[in-house]
């Protein structure tokens, strides 16, 4: 299969478990926005009242265990249903969007956490998404300093954050491997460094990109 298009005014941030995605969010939302542009900030799972749903069947604990190819077709459903309905209006009316995961979530998460065949997923990727963003930013944070940031943070943690380490460790090598694999869509962001440190690298990769697009 060929290489899907990237959108130049679409970037996605990507992370683990406590690596500061939430408040790297709203500094890259600010960046954008003082532009004057508009500015469509998404998320995934999620980001229509469809696809929520799907995110709360997806993320709330229950008595049955989801099959790991359940929760990658949920989340392509998700995406596919986002993706039309969400990201692609957005950029053809010319707005930036900025979301909270995409694509190379599902690579991470069911491929090296659950230990899908990639294949698979690049073949739902390239028949039911179509597009990849133009920038991803990763946030890298060793598992163990990650986790402790958020314990104790969520007294309910959703059904995928009850996951031992083992299945982080498998998640961030896979965000890694595929960074190192796309040097130029990928921007990885040391985010083990004080929150104000990794605002400012974050804010500084989105600067770049964007006066080069």
């Amino acid at each position: 299969m060929s290489a899907l298009p990237m959108h130049p005014r679409f970037v996605s941030l990507e992370g683990g478990e406590g690596a500061g995605k939430t408040t790297v969010l709203a500094a890259l939302r600010a960046e954008l926005a003082a532009s004057g542009g508009e500015v469509v900030v998404t998320r995934e799972p999620g980001g229509t009242p469809l696809a929520e749903k799907i995110r709360s069947l997806l993320l709330l604990p229950g008595d049955e265990t989801v099959a790991a190819e359940t929760e990658l077709l949920l989340m392509f459903a998700a995406r596919a249903q986002h993706v039309r309905e969400t990201v692609l209006p957005a950029l053809e009316r010319g707005a930036w969007v900025l979301c909270d995961r995409f694509t190379d979530s599902s690579f991470a998460y069911q491929g090296g956490g659950r230990g899908l065949d990639a294949g698979f997923i690049e073949e739902l990727e390239w028949r039911v998404v179509g597009i990849r963003p133009g920038l991803t930013m990763l946030l890298d944070i060793d598992v163990a300093r990650g986790r402790e940031r958020i314990r104790g943070r969520d007294p309910r943690p959703d059904r995928i954050e009850r996951e031992r380490d083992a299945f982080f460790e498998r998640v961030r090598a896979t965000f890694l491997a595929r960074a190192a694999a796309e040097p130029g869509r990928f921007r990885v962001v040391d985010a083990s460094h004080p929150v104000d440190e990794v605002v400012a690298a974050a804010v500084a990769a989105l600067r770049a990109f964007a006066e080069a697009a």
